[in-house]
C-alpha cells in the first residue's frame, strides 16, 4: 500500500531527475563551442506504479537514459559532403598554384620567349653573317630553355610537395584509426551496463571519422542503426560492431587497428607508394583504388600507378602537365636539330644511343619513321659532289661500326652498313668519290658488341677535312625519318626533354660557330629559313604511346588550355561542393548542435521543476511531523 513515505520517494525522484536535467543542460552549454559535441538530453519515463486496492498510484519518476541528439543518416551526408569539399579544396589549390606556372595570358611565357625565338631567327635569316645576331639568337635561346626547364622544374617541385603532404596525412590517418580502435574499447565497456550510453566517446568517435574521411574517404560500418523516435525524431544512432574501411580494405576492425604503409623504394622519382598489408604479411598496393579526400586528390594530382618497369608515374593531372611539357621540349629539340642538320660540317656525334643497335630502329621507344634521308658531300666552294640516300624501313637497324662490308655478319641494310657500302652514288663509274669514301660512321665508346652504350660518330675521313669538303644531312621532303633530329646529330640544342633542355654547349661557348648556311658559302641562309618555317609546321608530339600532330604554337597551347580549363572546371565544382556542404552542415547543425536558447530554457525548466519537487519534500515533512506531533 501507498504510505507517507512513498511521498517523499515520488519527490525525491523528481527532484533528482530535476538535477540531472540541469547537470545536462549545463554539460550541452559548457561544450556549445566544442567541435564534434552532440547535444543530449535527458530521457525520462513514469517509474513502476504501486497497485492499491483503490486503483494504482503513481511512484514518481525514473531516469532512463542520457540520449545524444545524433541522426546517423544526417551524420553519414555531412561526413561524406566534408570528403567531397576537402578532395575538392585541395584540387583546387593545387590547380591554381600550376595555372600560375603559365602565365600566357599577360603576354609572358613560355609561347612569348618562343615568338621572339623564330623574330631573331627572323633577324638571323635576314643578317647570316651578322656576328651579334648569332650572340642574340643563343642569348634568346637560352633564355627559352631555361624558362622551360624551369617551369618543368616548378610543377615537379609542386609535385613533390604535395607528395610529402601525403606522407603526414597517412601518419595522421593511421594515429586518429589507432584512437578508434582504442575508443570501440572504452565504448562497449561503458555501454555493457545497463541503459548507458558513452555519448561523448562516441562524439570523439565521430570527430575522428570525419576527419579520416576529409584526409581519405572511406566508409564506417556497424552491427545496426538504432531509432529513438518516440522519445525524439532526430535520435538513430549506430549500435553493434564498428568497423572503418578506406578503398576495400578494412582500417578499423572493432578493436584491431591495420595501418596504411607507405613507401618510396620502388618509385624512379621518389614519391611514395601506398599499400595495405595483410595480416600474412603480404603488402597490397591500393593507392589506385583510393579516390576521397585530401589523399584522394594528391594521387588524382601526383599520379597514382607507376610504370612496373621504370617506377615513374604514367598518370595523374601534374604529372601529365610534365608529360606534356617534356614532349613539347623534345619536339622542338629534334625538329630544330633535324633542321640544323642540313647545316654543313666536318663532324657529327649523336647524343648517347641508349637502344640495342641491333634491332629495329622502328621498334626502338625513339620514334623513327619509316622513309630516307641523305647524305650531302660539299667541296670548298660549296658544291654538292656526292649524295647517298638511306632508307630506314622495318628492318633497318643502327648496325656495328666495326665491321666493314666483306666481313662477316655486315649488314648492308643497317644505317653504318648503307654509309660504308661501296657504292656509285654519282654514277660516274669513279670509286673514290662516293659517300662512304669521305664518311666514316663509329661509334665512340661501346660497351659491347650488340649495344651502343655511346654516341655515334659521323665524321670525314682523314685529309678531307684539310682540303675543305663538309658534308650535311637532309631529311626527305615526303617520307621524313627525323633520323638527325632523334639521334641529335649536329645539335643546335642540347637535351631530350624540358628537363635539360638548352643551347648546345659548344655554341653556347663560341656563338660564332652558329650557322644560318645550309651549304659553306658566304650569304647562304638556308638553314636560318628553315628554322623561321618550323614554326608553322605541323610536327609529330609523342607523350607515352599517344601521337599529336600539330604545329610548336598549337601543341603549347593544347599544354596551357588544358590546364585552365581543368582549373576552371575543378573551380565550378568546387563552388557547387561548397554550397551542398554549406547545406548539410545546416542541418546536421539544426539536429545536433547546441542552442543556446532551447538550453536556457531548459535550465528554467529544470530549475522550476527542481523547486516544485522541493515543495512536494517539504510538504510531506510537514505532514510528517504533524502525524509524529498527534503521538505526543
Amino acid at each position: 500500500m501507498s504510505s507517507i513515505f512513498n511521498s517523499l520517494h515520488i519527490g525525491y525522484s523528481g527532484l533528482n531527475a530535476a538535477q540531472v536535467g540541469v547537470d545536462v543542460t549545463s554539460h550541452n552549454i559548457a561544450n556549445a563551442d566544442t567541435e564534434g559535441y552532440t547535444r543530449q538530453r535527458v530521457v525520462t519515463s513514469a517509474a513502476h506504479p504501486v497497485n492499491l486496492n483503490s486503483g494504482v498510484s503513481g511512484n514518481g519518476v525514473n531516469v532512463t537514459e542520457i540520449a545524444s541528439v545524433f541522426d546517423k543518416f544526417v551524420f553519414d551526408r555531412f561526413v561524406s559532403s566534408g570528403e567531397s569539399k576537402a578532395n575538392s579544396d585541395f584540387k583546387r589549390n593545387t590547380l591554381e598554384e600550376l595555372s600560375t606556372y603559365f602565365p600566357e595570358i599577360d603576354g609572358v611565357g613560355i609561347k612569348a620567349d618562343l615568338n621572339k625565338y623564330f623574330d631573331l631567327w627572323q633577324s638571323f635569316s635576314d643578317n647570316p653573317d651578322n656576328e651579334s645576331m648569332k650572340i642574340a639568337l643563343a642569348q634568346q635561346t637560352q633564355t627559352l630553355s631555361q624558362n622551360i626547364s624551369q617551369t618543368r622544374d616548378k610543377i615537379s617541385t609542386l609535385q613533390s610537395s604535395i607528395d610529402s603532404q601525403m606522407v603526414t596525412y597517412v601518419d595522421e590517418v593511421n594515429s586518429m584509426a589507432k584512437e578508434i580502435t582504442e575508443l570501440n574499447v572504452s565504448i562497449n565497456q561503458v555501454e555493457s551496463i545497463g541503459n548507458n550510453n558513452a555519448n561523448d566517446l562516441r562524439d570523439k568517435r565521430n570527430l575522428l571519422e570525419q576527419s579520416i574521411a576529409k584526409l581519405i574517404g572511406g566508409e564506417a560500418f556497424s552491427g545496426m542503426v538504432k531509432s529513438n523516435t518516440p522519445v525524439d525524431g532526430n535520435i538513430a544512432t549506430d549500435q553493434g560492431g564498428y568497423s572503418l574501411q578506406v578503398a576495400g580494405f578494412n582500417l578499423v576492425d572493432g578493436s584491431s587497428f591495420h595501418p596504411i604503409g607507405i613507401t618510396n623504394s620502388t618509385n624512379a622519382d621518389g614519391l611514395h607508394d601506398l599499400y595495405y598489408e595483410r595480416q600474412d604479411g603480404v603488402k597490397i598496393p591500393f593507392e589506385q583504388d583510393i579516390k576521397g579526400g585530401k589523399i584522394g586528390a594528391i594521387l588524382e594530382m601526383r599520379g597514382s600507378y607507376a610504370n612496373s618497369l621504370t617506377g615513374r608515374s604514367e598518370n595523374g593531372i601534374l604529372q601529365d602537365t610534365i608529360d606534356m611539357l617534356d614532349s613539347f621540349a623534345t619536339g622542338l629539340i629534334q625538329n630544330t636539330n633535324n633542321i640544323y642538320a642540313n647545316s654543313a660540317t666536318t663532324q657529327m656525334n649523336s647524343n648517347k644511343v641508349d637502344f640495342d643497335n641491333t634491332i629495329s630502329l622502328l621498334n626502338t621507344d625513339k620514334n623513327f619513321k619509316e622513309g630516307n634521308f641523305n647524305i650531302n658531300i660539299y667541296d670548298i666552294n660549296g658544291n654538292k659532289v656526292a649524295t647517298r640516300n638511306i632508307t630506314i624501313d622495318a628492318s633497318t637497324k643502327m648496325g656495328n661500326s666495326s665491321l666493314n662490308e666483306g666481313d662477316v655478319g655486315f649488314d648492308a641494310s643497317s644505317i653504318v652498313g648503307q654509309i660504308k657500302v661501296n657504292k656509285d652514288d654519282n654514277g660516274d663509274g669513279s670509286a673514290i668519290n662516293d659517300v662512304d669514301d669521305f664518311i666514316n660512321p663509329v661509334f665512340i665508346n661501346p660497351t659491347g658488341a650488340n649495344s651502343s652504350d655511346g654516341s655515334l660518330n659521323f665524321a670525314l675521313k682523314s685529309g678531307f677535312e684539310a682540303q675543305g669538303y663538309t658534308f650535311s644531312i637532309t631529311d626527305s621532303d615526303t617520307q621524313a625519318t627525323n633520323f638527325a633530329g632523334i639521334m641529335g646529330m649536329n645539335r643546335f640544342l642540347d637535351g631530350n626533354s624540358a628537363k635539360n633542355i638548352e643551347l648546345n654547349r659548344s655554341l653556347a661557348n663560341d656563338t660564332s660557330k652558329i650557322s644560318a648556311a645550309a651549304i659553306p658559302v658566304d650569304g647562304d641562309n638556308q638553314v636560318a629559313s628553315q628554322m623561321i618555317n618550323l614554326q608553322f609546321k605541323n610536327m609529330d608530339f609523342y607523350n607515352n604511346e599517344k601521337k599529336y600532330t600539330d604545329s610548336i604554337y598549337g601543341f603549347y597551347d593544347s599544354i596551357v588550355t588544358n590546364v585552365g580549363s581543368t582549373t576552371n572546371a575543378e573551380t565550378i565544382r568546387n563552388d557547387t561542393i561548397t554550397a551542398n556542404y554549406n547545406a548539410v552542415s545546416l542541418e546536421f547543425d539544426s539536429v545536433s548542435k547546441v542552442s543556446m536558447d532551447e538550453e536556457l530554457t531548459n535550465l528554467i525548466r529544470y530549475q522550476t521543476s527542481y523547486g516544485a519537487a522541493s515543495k512536494v519534500i517539504t510538504t510531506v515533512d510537514q505532514m510528517m511531523q504533524t502525524l509524529l506531533g498527534l503521538k505526543q
